[in-house]
């Protein structure tokens, strides 16, 4: 359906934030969204600026029949933060967070990113489990799970939640708790963006100031792999290393010679005191052969942002996911095979170690179900030219086949793409049925169904 310009106006009237529609000067960037192999065109764009205009938002779209998408960090990589001829309503004005230290708590508005997040949190000594770009969404990544540097430590970022407040389909803001709404407070913690617009997400936080941390590189090697796996699963908590398969970078801490060649890199942040910065060198130097090092003490936001040049908004994204309880070796070399055949610079595969405190939540008190796997694998192709699409998703979807019988039926939300709504029941597995109960209640008519879809 279409809106009309009497009805523009009237939303035009029910919020203070602005409405953008096709022709108008700011369209363009309006639209726009970080992953550029979605390039749509919605009907009309609310930046939000409050909970009210998020309300306005919500009930346009189901008075006049329009897709409604939901847009906080815009860094979906299904690109479900824009649709065609539909209405988004973009949270990005909403980047408040508020510290309260003496009780080790954040609110963060729905549009707040993670670079948000750690700048307010680190001034008070504090810190909470975010993503590894800086730019990253605090919404589309708590919603789906939440995996990063401190998730061995102190869980994943849903584990962190303490509390919400979310405008509901019927266009209701509502509160939700452990006390208040447990269900709807359950389903947000992994259940992605399927019960509503999340205007507030309430957070414990950790003390924390610096980490040690950085990259080391390796050739490839599916020994490389392995050893990794076997490290960091019997590793102190506090340290997180994340295996990165990628072409080399043209950085300094990397010779010549391996530039655009094919490297395994340990991605670490260890959370410790210094007085352990030599066993975690030590450890890391056990991996494999060092071709390259780039290691160092830092205030924990600066960790967060040493991809974000390398991954700016405006490059092609097509990902996958899958989860493992250990990791073969069968699922070893096909890394090695397909990161020997990474097509382009900003490609990567990214293995997420996720025990520790990630386990000490049991598989049915969130939505995340997938409490027993230890291996979260992200990989797929990123690149720069619309023509070589096809041939980037072909490579992607053949590394998936290659991997699929080494891992688990299901993957982490936030890694699927478009073409993965078969996987949605999978993904969930155990938690499927209730999520269906949740939603069936607070959404029957799947208004919030631009997402890894959980159907009424």
């Amino acid at each position: 359906m279409t809106t009309s310009t009497d009805t523009l106006d009237a939303l035009r009237g029910a919020v203070r934030g602005t409405v953008v529609t096709p022709g108008d000067p700011s369209y363009e960037k309006s639209r726009r969204v970080y992953n550029a192999l979605h390039d749509r065109r919605p009907a009309v764009v609310v930046h939000a600026v409050d909970a009210g205009d998020v309300i306005a938002a919500v009930r346009h779209a189901r008075e006049h029949g329009l897709p409604l998408a939901v847009r906080g960090g815009a860094h979906s990589v299904a690109g479900f933060g824009t649709v065609d001829d539909g209405l988004v309503v973009d949270l990005s004005p909403m980047r408040e967070v508020r510290v309260d230290p003496p009780a080790r708590t954040a609110r963060a508005g729905g549009g707040a990113t993670w670079g948000d997040f750690d700048h307010a949190t680190h001034a008070f000594g504090l810190a909470g489990t975010g993503g590894v770009i800086s730019t990253t969404g605090v919404a589309g990544l708590t919603l789906g799970g939440g995996m990063g540097h401190l998730a061995r430590r102190y869980g994943l970022s849903c584990d962190n939640l303490t509390g919400a407040e979310v405008v509901t389909a019927d266009g209701a803001l509502v509160s939700c708790d452990a006390e208040r709404r447990p269900d709807l407070f359950w389903a947000l913690r992994g259940g992605g963006g399927n019960f509503g617009v999340v205007t507030e997400f309430r957070y414990r936080l950790h003390p924390l100031t610096e980490v040690f941390g950085g990259l080391t590189c390796y050739p490839l090697d599916p020994a490389v792999i392995r050893a990794w796996y076997e490290a960091v699963t019997a590793a102190p908590e506090e340290l997180n290393i994340i295996m990165v398969l990628a072409l080399g970078p043209e950085e300094p801490f990397l010779p010549e010679r391996w530039h655009g060649r094919p490297i395994c890199a340990a991605f670490t942040c260890s959370s410790g005191p210094p007085a352990g910065d030599g066993a975690t060198l030590a450890l890391l130097d056990a991996l494999g052969p060092v071709v390259g090092r780039f290691m160092e003490r830092m205030p924990y936001p600066v960790i967060n942002t040493l991809f974000d040049e390398q991954l700016p908004a405006g490059l092609h994204h097509y990902w996958k996911g899958n989860f493992s309880r250990g990791l073969t070796a069968g699922a070893a070399a096909a890394h090695a095979e397909y990161g020997a055949t990474m097509p382009t610079m900003e490609s990567d595969t990214a293995l997420f170690p996720i025990d520790g405190a990630c386990h000490r939540t049991g598989p049915e008190e969130t939505a995340f179900a997938y409490r027993d796997a230890d291996v979260s694998h992200s990989f797929g192709a990123t690149w720069t030219d619309p023509s070589d699409t096809a041939a980037n998703v072909a490579w992607t979807r053949a590394y998936d086949a290659a991997l699929r019988p080494h891992t688990e039926a299901g993957g982490y939300v936030n890694f699927m793409d478009t073409d993965d709504q078969d996987r949605v029941r999978v993904n969930y597995r155990q938690n499927y049925a209730r999520l269906r109960e949740v939603k069936r209640r607070y959404d029957p008519d799947n208004v919030f169904r631009l997402n890894q879809n959980v159907v009424p």
